[in-house]
């Protein structure tokens, strides 16, 4: 689907060719972040249930792509096998591209991966991203050792290796001896939160999805030394830039707060080193839930840079996200309790008048 071409219920505030993203208040196009939330008192087949139907619901709003990512062992999160929920969405859905966001290499043989997304690519030409991240999706040294065959942390260096490997077996002619005739193959992406990461994309000439929803601090410097030290290759000719932002949409401010108080006491469990075992509260449970005054402050700094809001707050601030970042397009994560309230805040950010 071209999302340049409004149809009823599409987002409708996108950037022309040429117009940069604040130019009338336009926005970048938009895509999706699930994470396929697990809530209390839900099971798997519910949260995986519920990417499907946020996907097919994200297509028919005229996002450009849905992306799941790679997490272990986490009690609030359902997506830990990129690559078979990706095939589900494709699957399950048309016209909009699906994919990682992203496939953590350092959990993965570089091999396996390029053979699962190039046979996606395969079984839905043109509509598969493959979304590459460093980190081990947990803190968890047992689980860390588990998926990597008893060795710690992966190195740098031995991340830059098994990058360059993967894109090694998804270029032209090594795709085909990946996949036996293949013709379609899926597009990199690397992610990224650092500086860091940021030069590892701009050195490979790979475009980037910056993670502007965990380290807003970080975006800025990071796109600039991206888009300085950006080298042209076969996979990008230009920099370009995807950036995920938290956004949560409701018709009032009660609700917005409402809503997001879950998220919040997930995110401080996470900085408390207690992630793995936070369950998504209801909303209602959350709310009798009170947070150091401190830490509540530091992640009330943190939202302020994400899009929160009503439909016209929200798109406003989207759209200066947009503006500050020069992104190519945005990503929205959407950490709500309950499939509907995730749709409905969608829904509305798409239906926002400039």
């Amino acid at each position: 689907m071209d999302i340049s071409q409004h149809q009823p219920g599409e987002v409708r505030s996108v950037r022309r060719a040429g117009e940069p993203p604040s130019a009338a208040g336009l926005l970048p196009p938009l895509s999706v972040l699930d994470l396929a939330l697990t809530e209390e008192g839900a099971g798997a087949r519910d949260a995986l249930a519920a990417v499907v139907s946020t996907a097919r619901r994200a297509s028919e709003l005229g996002f450009r792509r849905v992306w799941v990512a790679e997490h272990h062992r986490y009690r609030s999160v359902g997506s830990v096998a990129p690559a078979v929920l990706s095939s589900h969405l494709a699957a399950s859905t048309s016209g909009v591209r699906v994919g990682s966001g992203g496939v953590l290499l350092t959990n993965h043989a570089p091999l396996a991966v390029a053979e699962q997304f190039t046979t996606l690519a395969a079984l839905h030409p043109g509509r598969i991203d493959l979304g590459i991240g460093r980190g081990p999706g947990t803190n968890d040294l047992d689980t860390i050792r588990a998926l990597r065959r008893g060795a710690d942390r992966a190195t740098d260096d031995e991340y830059r290796a098994g990058l360059v490997e993967l894109l090694e077996y998804l270029a032209d002619a090594d795709a085909r001896r990946v996949l036996p005739g293949a013709d379609a193959f899926p597009e990199p992406w690397l992610l990224s939160s650092s500086v860091g990461g940021s030069e590892l994309a701009a050195e490979l000439g790979l475009p980037l999805a910056f993670a502007h929803h965990i380290r807003p601090d970080n975006t800025l410097e990071a796109l600039g030394r991206y888009r300085e030290q950006f080298r042209a290759s076969r996979w990008c000719e230009r920099p370009r830039v995807l950036v995920s932002v938290e956004t949560l949409c409701a018709p009032t401010h009660a609700e917005v707060d409402r809503l997001g108080r879950p998220a919040m006491l997930a995110m401080a469990a996470a900085v408390e080193g207690r992630g793995a075992e936070a369950p998504l509260l209801s909303p209602a449970k959350a709310a009798t839930e009170t947070l150091n005054p401190a830490l509540e402050e530091r992640l009330g700094r943190m939202r302020a840079a994400q899009a929160y809001g009503t439909p016209e707050e929200a798109r406003r601030r989207l759209s200066a996200v947009a503006s500050q970042t020069g992104a190519d397009e945005l990503m929205l994560s959407t950490p709500v309790y309950d499939l509907n309230e995730r749709m409905r805040s969608l829904s509305l950010v798409a239906a926002a008048k400039p």
